[in-house]
């Protein structure tokens, strides 16, 4: 009697041994440091108490949901941690801490856990957790409402509300290099754009991220920046304020790479980078929303599945009677 058994396999990704998925955490942690310590230098205390009760709330959410669902502890292994600080990184210094603790709770609860944990999440959990607090609160997300009490030394209003509202002629007084060193306003960790690509191209060399979805939705962003800005010069920004600006380069190196909701196939995942930077400047120029990186991504984590199907044709021919 025949007892072998048929095994059938789901798509792609499967779920991880946990092997090193701290030394991916850590690693990942590691390489938001430089901006989020510019976030704090900026901002002060109340930066920093928003990263270490987000970090913290996350990971007693993880806690409690291995409690509740009787799984291993998974704390350590870092993945609650790195969306804890994600999601810190995309908040206002001022943050409540209730929304910080409603959106982590998101983030884990409905994000990750309820998929069936690490690995099985369809989409980013942090970014679940952000768009969100977007439709929910749009006041507390608002940047310029939120940030109106602090004095710093560079233009005090978001770029990309700037541009939005009042023109590409109210936009003069940022320039690339403000930008790139961190001069606006936004999340505490996403305004430093050299920080975000150094901790990116780390990221990269140690292969911890894929260079085809980040370096893919870059351009994406910058060729539909540069279509539009072609266009109307006079309406629609350049590339480089799209690069240097919002939620871009975060979300080129710590978000749209993110593994349970992105390809593993090479075409797929040029697809997906490119697509996504499409629907981000698409989004910021004509549709409702200011930045239009936590949507667009999300969009695309949706069509995940579909796109990592298309694979190149096998090479060779039939034979008969093989």
């Amino acid at each position: 009697m025949d007892n072998r058994k048929l095994f059938v396999s789901s798509h792609a990704p499967y779920w991880h041994n946990g092997s090193s998925i701290a030394i991916k955490s850590y690693n990942i942690m590691l390489a938001a440091v430089p901006a989020v310590l510019m976030g704090i230098y900026q901002y002060g205390a109340p930066a920093l108490g928003v990263i270490t009760f987000s970090i913290s709330c996350a990971m007693i959410w993880e806690l409690v949901m291995n409690l509740i669902m009787k799984r291993p502890i998974s704390i350590s292994d870092g993945n609650a941690a790195v969306i804890g600080l994600m999601i810190g990184m995309l908040l206002p210094a001022a943050t409540p801490w209730w929304v910080v603790l409603i959106g982590t709770f998101l983030a884990i609860v409905v994000g990750k856990q309820i998929y069936g944990g690490i690995g099985c999440n369809p989409l980013n959990p942090a970014l679940v957790a952000i768009a969100m607090l977007l439709l929910s609160w749009k006041g507390i997300m608002d940047f310029n409402e939120a940030l109106l009490n602090y004095e710093l030394g560079f233009p005090m209003t978001y770029p990309l509300a700037t541009l939005k509202y009042f023109g590409v002629e109210a936009i003069s007084n940022f320039g690339a290099g403000g930008l790139l060193m961190g001069s606006q306003i936004g999340g505490i960790g996403s305004t430093f754009g050299l920080g975000l690509m150094i901790g990116g191209i780390y990221l990269i060399l140690r292969g911890f991220i894929r260079w085809e979805i980040a370096l893919s939705y870059l351009a994406g962003v910058f060729f539909t920046a540069l279509i539009f800005n072609a266009a109307k010069p006079d309406v629609y920004a350049g590339p480089f304020f799209h690069l240097l600006t919002g939620y871009t380069l975060i979300g080129a190196f710590f978000l749209v790479t993110e593994d349970s909701s992105s390809p593993v196939n090479f075409i797929p995942m040029l697809i997906y980078g490119g697509l996504a930077g499409f629907l981000t400047v698409l989004i910021r120029n004509i549709g409702a929303m200011v930045d239009g990186v936590v949507f667009a991504i999300l969009m695309l984590n949706l069509a995940n599945p579909l796109l990592d199907k298309i694979r190149p044709k096998a090479l060779g021919k039939e034979m008969e009677n093989a």
